[in-house]
């Protein structure tokens, strides 16, 4: 299937969903990134969900950051180029939801791409292979092209894979995990 038929299809999935079962799927997602061996790491970065497109809620995420003494760090989208600054997340960090519902810091201390460590993926949809499909503006193909080499790239999905995106090309960054409620997906060793 292509990435806008992924995209319509995900969309719709995620729209039946009741806030409930977005919670409930969001708590068993946290968990499952508990069984990974990523907790080495010092520079994480997490996006705050939008709540009005039932994404994967992330605050049990930033607990377990939290209470593991990590360093957070959160995005801030500039619309015009399609590209996202970095943020570290502290207790002095204001945030505010922008126009498109996303929560964002309004100030803080920036943080390089080359400096995080884990970067927690949002995602429509992803393959077998780690390919994966967004909201299609490339905010994240960006980010991720400048981060190190060795940066872990984890998405996190309510739905399992699919068997193939058939419209992938050589700017798509592609993930190293994927976790689902029911399953981590692995697609290289690190």
């Amino acid at each position: 299937m292509n990435k806008n038929k992924l995209r319509k299809k995900y969309s719709q999935l995620r729209d039946d969903f009741s806030l409930e079962v977005v919670e409930n799927k969001s708590i068993q997602i946290a968990n499952q990134l508990l069984k990974l061996n990523i907790w080495d790491q010092t520079y994480y970065h997490l996006f705050l969900s939008i709540q009005d497109k039932k994404e994967v809620d992330t605050e049990q995420i930033l607990h377990i950051l939290f209470a593991k003494n990590k360093e957070v760090v959160v995005s801030k989208s500039n619309f015009k180029t399609n590209e996202l600054s970095h943020f570290l997340l502290t207790d002095n960090t204001k945030l505010a939801v922008n126009s498109y519902g996303i929560p964002e810091p309004t100030n803080g201390l920036s943080v390089p791409e080359d400096m995080i460590d884990v970067v927690f993926i949002p995602l429509l949809a992803f393959d077998d292979q780690g390919n994966r499909v967004g909201y299609g503006k490339g905010f994240y193909d960006g980010f991720l092209s400048k981060c190190k080499p060795e940066t872990l790239k984890v998405g996190l999905s309510f739905f399992e894979a699919e068997e193939n995106i058939e419209d992938v090309i050589s700017r798509d960054v592609a993930l190293d995990y994927c976790v689902t409620p029911n399953k981590i997906y692995e697609f290289k060793s690190k």
